[in-house]
């Protein structure tokens, strides 16, 4: 069984290991992930609306025709932007979520390359990850739906999916969403905790407008946890709950 502490001090080896290139592959698989620290002040857009005359007597103008036009039109482009920002998650941030996962698995051993991160487009397994990736989210999502705390809890369950398709993108998706629950199972709570251990350091980047997290709390997560699927590779792979064809192994196991 691993402990925080072990899976803590191994991430920060391999961010030593290959520092620049982890923060680089880190901070797109931020981005992807949505973990990099945003800063909105609610008391600079207070100040700006009130700057910029927007009062009570502003309500003949929110109520015209001409004002109705102009927000439908806002609705539309803002609909369209988050369509096109959906697709682009699916088809282009999961795959290379994918990539940054082998990445950093491999990173643990030896420095390992950049070009990791493409390794979705490659091998003709593209359409498997893409439909795998899609039906996770989709899956944490609607559990969302119904209660967050049921969401919370599936998305830890399959937390190891992109790790497993890092590993074999040929996998089945069925199989994927087995292992990685087998995997998790009597650790949610555990990997809970361990994203809470981040807590104070993500409280700090917030200090620096998110440069912190940049260089060193996202690096510093995404090491971590990949430090915890070799874990849970090893206890997959020795407790039979997936056969050595499933998790063949990265280079650097052969």
């Amino acid at each position: 069984m691993w402990t925080r502490a072990e899976l803590k001090s191994r991430g920060k080896e391999s961010i030593k290991r290959n520092y620049w290139i982890v923060v680089l592959v880190a901070l797109v698989a931020g981005i992807i992930n949505g973990q990099l620290t945003g800063n909105a002040s609610y008391r600079g857009m207070k100040n700006e609306i009130e700057n910029a005359g927007w009062d009570g007597g502003t309500m003949d103008l929110l109520t015209s025709p001409q004002f109705l036009v102009i927000l439908t039109a806002l609705l539309g482009i803002l609909v369209v932007f988050f369509v096109g920002f959906t697709l682009i998650k699916i088809f282009v941030g999961n795959p290379l979520l994918v990539g940054c996962n082998r990445f950093f698995v491999e990173n643990s051993d030896r420095k390992a390359r950049f070009g990791l991160l493409g390794m979705a487009f490659q091998g003709g397994n593209y359409s498997n990850i893409v439909l795998t990736m899609f039906l996770r989210n989709l899956f944490v999502w609607l559990w969302t739906l119904l209660l967050i705390i049921p969401g919370i809890v599936k998305s830890y369950s399959y937390s190891m999916i992109p790790y497993i398709l890092a590993e074999n993108p040929s996998i089945s998706r069925e199989r994927a969403f087995e292992i990685s629950r087998k995997m998790m199972d009597g650790q949610k709570f555990d990997a809970f905790v361990l994203d809470l251990s981040f807590i104070g350091w993500m409280i700090l980047s917030a200090f620096t407008c998110g440069i912190l997290d940049i260089f060193y709390v996202v690096p510093y997560r995404q090491t971590t946890w990949a430090e915890l699927y070799k874990v849970n590779r090893e206890m997959a792979l020795q407790n039979g709950i997936a056969s050595p064809e499933e998790l063949r192994g990265f280079p650097f196991y052969q």
